[in-house]
Parts: structure tokens; C-alpha cells; sequence
């Protein structure tokens, strides 16, 4: 394990920082608390569980997912009005302080784009440093299914954009920092993996992270 003063090193030396979104820099799932919306919570939460654990691809669990949530563009836009994600506690301080050091701070989620913009608003992150799954739409506002050409929408996905980043700006230090197993593999290319747990505890990461 990496004690505290070697973390404080570690985010000392970063010149960017990515964040996962759902149960980390938000204290919900995302596509749980859609299905909730649109009445499919209980099928849908469980193949969060598995897909988070690792044991499902996580295009396929996406998939399906989506595929028994079928949500309309004025689901998604009325979920957001009406139940607005909640941030964890602290992570406005510290992305802010991210900030005030000119570190670039990035959301990587393999969430919806439309609810993890709302997030960054919050934390005067640019749409910009924003990569997540897009929900594609029929001119009805039905749901037409999910952009597959997003990184974000397969397994390891997530560093595959931390790759394109580091090849971008030249970064020479990236921590990412995240609960789940999507974040765990995305280190390496990311220099440092830190697990977190203050939300949710996935086993896998807990048992592997440093």
C-alpha cells in the first residue's frame, strides 16, 4: 500500500488528472439511476455489479443495459432536472485545487456524456476534457441506441483515451483515479491507479490497487 505521503508526492508530480464519474466524482451510477427512472432498477443494477466486477465485456453489458432501459431524450433530460447527480464529498475542493496548480483534469466515464457534462459544469471542468458515451436518438426523442465509436464504450476503453491524451498534450505524469476495474486497467498507460472506495468498495480493485 502507498502511504499518505507518497500520494501527496504522486499528485504533486501530475500534470493531469483523470477521474472516473460514476461512484467517484458522483455518488450514483448513472445507468442505475436511469433504469430506476424508467422503471427497470432491479435487472439493470445487477449487470452494473457484474459488469463493474470485470466478469461481463463491457460493451455487451452496456448493451444490454441500455437495451432494457430503451431511455428517450426526454427521460435522460427530465432525470437530470428532476434527481441531479450528487457530488462526493470533497471532490469540488479537490478538483479545485487540481486547478489552482494548473494540473488538467479530465472525466474518463463510460457513462452518458449528456449526465457527466452536467457534472463538469459543477466542477468548472471544460466540455473539452470530457469523454463518456453518447446516446443516440430518433428524431422523436426515441432512444436509437449508443455511439459504439466512442473509446469509452468498450473495455479498455478508458485507456485508450489516456493513450491519446499523453500522445496530445505530451503529459508526462497521469494519475487516474477511480472505483472500478475499467479504471484499474487503464493504468498502464496512466502512470498511477488509485483506487477509490469512498462510495462503493469493488473487491477486485480493493485486492489490487496500490
Amino acid at each position: 500500500m502507498v502511504s499518505h505521503s507518497e500520494l501527496r508526492e504522486l499528485f504533486c508530480a501530475a500534470d493531469a488528472v483523470c477521474f472516473d464519474v460514476d461512484s467517484t466524482v458522483i455518488r450514483e451510477e448513472g445507468i442505475d439511476e436511469l433504469a430506476k427512472f424508467c422503471g427497470v432498477e432491479d435487472a439493470v443494477s445487477e449487470m452494473t455489479r457484474r459488469a463493474m466486477g470485470g466478469a461481463v465485456p463491457f460493451k455487451a453489458a452496456l448493451t444490454e443495459r441500455l437495451s432494457l432501459i430503451q431511455p428517450s431524450r426526454e427521460q435522460v433530460q427530465r432525470l437530470i432536472a428532476e434527481h441531479p447527480p450528487h457530488l462526493t464529498p470533497g471532490i469540488r475542493e479537490l478538483v479545485s485545487r487540481l486547478q489552482e496548480r494548473n494540473v488538467q483534469v479530465f472525466l474518463i466515464s463510460g457513462g452518458f456524456r449528456s449526465i457527466v457534462e452536467h457534472v463538469a459544469s459543477k466542477l468548472n471542468i471544460p466540455p473539452t476534457n470530457v469523454f463518456a458515451n453518447r446516446l443516440k436518438f430518433y428524431f422523436n426523442g426515441e432512444y436509437a441506441g449508443f455511439d459504439e465509436m466512442q473509446p469509452t464504450a468498450e473495455s479498455g476503453g478508458k485507456g485508450k483515451v489516456i493513450k491519446l491524451l499523453k500522445e496530445k498534450f505530451h503529459f508526462k505524469k497521469i494519475v487516474m483515479i477511480g472505483d472500478g476495474a475499467t479504471d484499474m486497467e487503464a493504468c498502464p498507460p496512466a502512470d498511477v491507479f488509485i483506487g477509490f472506495g469512498g462510495n462503493v468498495i469493488r473487491q477486485q480493485v480493493k485486492d489490487n490497487a496500490e
